[in-house]
């Protein structure tokens, strides 16, 4: 191999395999000169100082030419581990620590049946490695929206369903839609839920994984639940099915997490057939495609007790209003669509309210508990790859003369981060468990705290988690693109989480109120049994 190290004669050897990398030079992100400095040898140790085996199975196949003597046709060298995530066609990654949760690594569940929770997450991991993965780059990159045509695959193959939920069920059984892994209603639960957002995240881009469908699983349950039986047989199944978007529309330029303080005002017309619609929302995901927005809106007075809740549809002409939509720039990603939405007169029908004037605000409220269960499941997903990811980095970089692993501070800050993802997702489990066992007002009344505070937690342990991954990757783990595209992303999803549905600081004083409030009202309810026993 020695006398292939010119530009014209160029060949190096990874893993004991050769290579003929001549005319890939020009092609080198970092130019020419930095293979050309190492030609004509092994150049293993270098390989995996820089790049992931992944680059390998991208570019090697057309390089390969041959297999150095001694060496095997694809070996792999003691502390390089293989996988992203999980592997094309379903496969998952049971080799890096911490990679997969507890049960795909062979642990056994309390919560979830082997058999219909592995096929159906399988499943739903080989539509995404082979329908959504080669897209990811570009969409995250261009902060474009998902096509048409994506929505429409994701709907055909129930994904988007599976992302509502169990609302969801009732409407796939009578559209026919077919669940991944040949799942049927009956057997769907909260934990094939859960795996689908899991799958979904795990791409490494919260924009475009919010992208594909987030307004359906917050926007959508309050249309299921309090909706009226035509509204919801028009809406709903336009939604499953990818043919139209929805999105949740609460937060306004003055009113965030302060929901009963929200201006945009619903008024009826004159003949009462119509609320007239005007106010601006902002911050809104996926607004800037949807066709449908459940709205907090103003018809009454001030305080929680004027706000209502209304589905929103895009005017079709000016004599039905004015929607202008602008798309924000956001650290996470343009491809969530996170938008100003600015509504002018729009006329919406007296039917698209949802319960009743007035009770908007406690809609919202119980709508947050499944919110805040999501973000949690995105956080577990998210930090996983992550945490993988440095557990991949540490084993087969080297510096100071040893691998990263080998030092103990980077054992350290791996430790810290796998036991915050495993207490996580343990208490995300149990808390999981406990919704596949109460009605959606019983998960309102006796979950509201523990979900808030496990929201929380995410976001505390989130940013942790991402800035130690950032420290173990260094410079990659600030890097938009290549190596450290994951740790970026996640860096920006975690901030992003302890912000969206709730900041951290407002649920946990909420969390913190309602617990109290729990222990007062079941002290009141103990007196007044004791009472009535002594008479």
């Amino acid at each position: 191999m020695e006398q292939h190290k010119s530009i014209s004669d160029c060949w190096i050897a990874i893993d004991g395999v050769v290579y003929d990398v001549s005319k890939f030079l020009k092609s080198h992100p970092a130019g020419a000169g930095v293979i050309l400095g190492v030609a004509g040898r092994d150049v293993t140790d270098e390989f995996y100082g820089f790049h992931k085996k992944e680059i390998i199975a991208k570019y090697g196949p057309k390089l390969r030419i041959g297999v150095l003597e001694g060496g095997t046709q694809d070996g792999i060298p003691e502390g390089v581990l293989v996988g992203g995530g999980g592997g094309v066609g379903g496969e998952f990654d049971i080799y890096t620590p911490f990679a997969e949760p507890n049960f795909i690594a062979g642990w056994k569940s309390a919560y979830m049946r082997s058999e219909s929770h592995m096929r159906f997450r399988q499943e739903v991991r080989k539509f995404v490695d082979s329908n959504v993965i080669p897209e990811v780059d570009r969409l995250h990159e261009r902060s474009e929206d998902p096509s048409v045509e994506m929505f429409e695959e994701l709907g055909k193959a129930g994904i988007i369903a599976c992302r509502v939920g169990k609302a969801a069920m009732p409407f796939v059984k009578k559209l026919g839609i077919t669940l991944p892994g040949g799942i049927s209603v009956d057997e769907f639960d909260h934990f094939h839920e859960l795996a689908t957002v899991q799958e979904l995240y795990r791409i490494g881009s919260g924009g475009v994984s919010d992208g594909l469908g987030v307004g359906a699983t917050i926007g959508l349950p309050p249309v299921i639940y309090f909706g009226r039986r035509d509204l919801k047989n028009r809406i709903v199944p336009e939604v499953l099915l990818g043919h139209k978007r929805i999105c949740l529309a609460i937060t306004e330029p003055g009113a965030g997490s302060d929901v009963a303080n929200i201006q945009m005002t619903a008024r009826l017309n004159p003949a009462g057939t119509h609320y007239i619609v005007n106010g601006i929302k902002k911050w809104i995901t996926g607004g800037y495609v949807s066709d449908y927005f459940t709205a907090a809106v103003r018809t009454g007075g001030p305080g929680h007790k004027g706000v209502s809740l209304l589905v929103i549809e895009a005017p079709k002409d000016a004599s039905e209003g004015t929607l202008t939509r602008h798309k924000i720039k956001t650290s996470y990603s343009g491809a969530g669509g996170t938008s100003l939405l600015i509504f002018e007169n729009v006329l919406v029908p007296k039917e698209n309210l949802l319960g009743e004037e007035g009770q908007g605000f406690k809609l919202i409220m119980a709508n947050f508990n499944h919110e805040r269960w999501y973000l949690c499941v995105v956080g577990s997903s998210f930090a996983r790859v992550c945490v993988a990811e440095c557990y991949r980095w540490a084993i087969q970089r080297k510096a100071f003369g040893k691998r990263l692993v080998d030092q103990p501070v980077i054992r350290y800050k791996l430790a810290e981060m796998s036991a915050m993802l495993e207490c996580l997702e343990a208490w995300l489990e149990s808390i999981t468990y406990q919704m596949d066992n109460m009605t959606p007002m019983e998960q309102f009344e006796k979950l509201s705290s523990t979900i808030a505070l496990m929201k929380f937690q995410f976001g505390r342990y989130g940013w942790k988690i991402a800035d130690n991954s950032c420290q173990i990757l260094g410079g990659r783990g600030v890097t938009r693109t290549g190596m450290g595209r994951l740790i970026e992303g996640f860096k920006n999803e975690a901030k992003f989480t302890a912000i969206t549905g709730g900041s951290e600081e407002v649920i946990a004083d909420l969390a913190v109120r309602q617990a109290v409030g729990d222990v007062k009202r079941a002290q009141k309810k103990s007196s007044t049994a004791t009472m009535m026993s002594r008479l």
